[in-house]
């Protein structure tokens, strides 16, 4: 029989239809398994507890269990590959964070990743503010101070942070950048032995999360000197931002976001945003975000991508200034 035009078009459009089937499909049943979070830090922490209440909100909205699966390593890297190479099926995610997505990217030359390609962005899900925090026996109680001693003794202050390439490394280095000052880097494997060496005069200041210093500040075992962020934290209202301290436009944190690997079905990518975004913006999930030390900040998969977008750029320019690699 002669292909006419109009059997070839009818053709076109039953090809179009049972490619689109699938998608529907899986849409229209999904989800019908519970879905796994990987969480690329160890239980306990403030990411593990975030993902945990993230997860408890999402399967209230998807009608399935969502189940918590901590896979720390290598700055989030061992879980981003994961679900990076994981189905893209819409039963396994990642709370990543801007480690695994603007700060690994900027240090390390091998990558098993690609922050933009290697994913389907989901959305925003919170902020998580750094302090500038000093010992007890550190003079002064401002950031212009602190600064004032620092060229005074470039070779002798120094500051902690939680690991080298960490977000509260990037945040050290921006401050030496914007003050134009010198700080020896000391690096720990962690906040806890950080700001255990700040309380014991090891060094003089330390870059860390809200969430790690706020209960040692409330015991006045050290202070805050400044917020890194671009607004004042909620925790600790009365404490100034660097950009307040003197440094106009400075602006560093650390943030999470909802990921799915690259190619998730249309279909199933929009459930999953539309959860993301009524588990976000309930007023209890906000509350219980404000109580652990974060500040909500929902936004959806087009919001992520233009931060990452934005952010990665500036952090590969800090990294080469400051000379940070991770190989």
């Amino acid at each position: 029989m002669p292909l006419t035009r109009s059997r070839f078009l009818s053709c076109l459009l039953a090809a179009a239809a049972a490619c689109a089937a699938p998608s529907a499909v899986l849409a229209q049943g999904y989800p019908e398994r519970p879905i796994k979070l990987v969480v690329p830090f160890a239980p306990g922490g403030a990411t593990d507890i975030l993902g945990r209440l993230l997860a408890s909100s999402m399967g209230e909205k998807l009608g399935q269990p969502m189940v918590v699966e901590n896979r720390a390593g290598a700055g989030t890297v061992v879980a981003a590959s994961l679900v990076a190479k994981a189905p893209a099926d819409g039963y396994t995610l990642l709370l990543g964070s801007s480690t695994t997505l603007t700060l690994n990217p900027a240090i390390r030359t091998n990558l098993p990743y690609d922050p933009i390609r290697s994913f389907t962005p989901l959305g925003l899900v919170a902020d998580m503010g750094l302090l500038l925090v000093a010992g007890k026996d550190t003079p002064g109680t401002s950031l212009k101070d602190l600064v004032a001693q620092a060229k005074a003794a470039p070779d002798k202050f120094s500051y902690g942070s939680f690991g080298t390439g960490s977000s509260v490394h990037f945040g050290g280095e921006m401050i030496k950048s914007a003050a134009g000052i010198q700080m020896v880097h000391v690096p720990f494997n962690g906040s806890s032995p950080s700001l255990t060496a700040l309380m014991g005069g090891q060094v003089q200041v330390a870059v860390d999360t809200v969430v790690a210093s706020a209960p040692l500040i409330k015991a006045g075992k050290i202070r805050p000197i400044a917020a890194l962020g671009a607004q004042r934290l909620a925790l600790l209202p009365a404490v100034p931002t660097v950009a307040e301290s003197g440094y106009p436009g400075f602006d560093m944190g650390t943030w999470f976001a909802l990921l799915a690997p690259a190619g998730l079905p249309a279909p199933v990518q929009a459930k999953l945003e539309a959860a993301l975004a009524d588990a976000a913006r309930a007023p209890a999930f906000k509350k219980k975000l404000v109580d652990l030390g974060l500040t909500p900040l929902w936004g959806p998969g087009s919001a992520l991508r233009e931060r990452v977008e934005r952010e990665l750029p500036q952090m590969r320019a800090v990294a080469a200034r400051a000379d940070i690699r991770v190989d």
